[in-house]
């Protein structure tokens, strides 16, 4: 079994600390928190480190769970150390950081990842090899208001799950950005919105907001001859694909466009299976590491993620 550690029990932290001390792929050394009094919320069968360099040392690989401004250097020490490091997102809050630490780990044959959890989310995954060349999409996240998470702006906290999975979707070069965003309750933006436009013509919409009544978080993809939903809250996705009538079938739902030509409407609501998103975060990390491979979510992903968002930031800073 892989030897893990945890870095950083706040509320994300004790969910990977509960899920890997279940796991059949790593074997939990122990944690580390700056606050001690973190040490209290423990189950007694897990080692709690004062010393953060004796933590990593009898690790294989760290779990990186700490607030975003002290993700480069524990990371840069971990790697340091030959650690296998994963990263919840984002990567860290600048690019010349994580530009450091894909270079880092490429240097030294270690694997890295960064928490997208998204990308695992079944309603995503069930989907995925339907989404092809999409020419517009729209992304909402909103969530209610919560103190925690608040050290970043909503793009990094929030919008930077959507901007993850449009860059995995979207095989082209960004080529402009338009972004505004307000300051409610936080110094930093509390909703953004975005306008990202690629060089092979596609369009992102991206709308992100930690003020809202309601939590939401569902992105549609707009696509040549059909329309994909996607409900990361409610892991539901729905496919609608359109085509020419030729045949006689008097209970085919069909449509007619201006030029009178009679399209036939495909529905279907894939089914998704029930796991656990952090979870299968884990056992990608695993196989990364026990395989040598490249992890579904790499650093040069986290990488890319923080460069558009950053950009966004920009956008929105220059109109503020």
């Amino acid at each position: 079994m892989i030897k893990a550690g945890v870095i950083g029990i706040g509320h994300l932290g004790s969910i990977h600390l509960k899920l890997l001390n279940e796991s059949i792929h790593f074997s939990v050394i122990g944690c580390f928190d700056n606050n001690f009094e973190s040490k209290n919320k423990l189950p007694n069968s897990i080692p709690f480190f004062e010393d953060l360099n004796e933590l990593v040392t009898k690790c294989d690989a760290v779990f990186i769970c700490s607030i975003t401004p002290s993700h480069f250097e524990i990371a840069k020490n971990c790697l340091e150390k030959n650690k296998h490091v994963f990263i919840e997102k984002p990567i860290t809050t600048s690019v010349d950081e994580a530009e450091l630490l894909v270079k880092l780990s490429k240097k030294k044959k270690l694997i890295g990842q960064v928490g997208h959890v998204e990308r695992f989310n079944p309603a995503i995954s069930s989907v995925i090899s339907s989404i092809d060349s999409p020419k517009f999409i729209e992304c909402h996240r909103l969530a209610e208001f919560n103190p925690r998470g608040n050290d970043v702006s909503v793009v990094l906290d929030l919008m930077i799950h959507d901007i993850d999975i449009v860059l995995k979707l979207v095989d082209s070069d960004v080529k402009d950005v338009k972004a505004n965003g307000v300051c409610v309750i936080s110094n930093t933006p509390d909703i953004t919105n975005a306008r990202v436009e690629f060089k092979n013509g596609c369009v992102a919409n991206f709308t992100a907001s930690r003020i809202s009544l309601k939590n939401m978080r569902k992105s549609r993809f707009f696509q040549k001859d059909a329309y994909i939903a996607v409900d990361f809250l409610e892991k539901k996705s729905e496919i609608v694909k359109i085509s020419d009538f030729h045949g006689t079938d008097n209970y085919a739902m069909l449509i007619e466009n201006a030029e009178g030509e009679k399209k036939q409407i495909y529905y279907n609501s894939p089914e998704s299976k029930s796991v656990n998103a952090i979870e299968e975060e884990h056992i990608d990390f695993a196989n990364s590491i026990l395989h040598n491979k490249i992890p579904q979510v790499s650093f040069k992903d986290g990488l890319r993620a923080l460069k558009l968002a950053k950009l966004i930031i920009d956008k929105v800073n220059e109109n503020s």
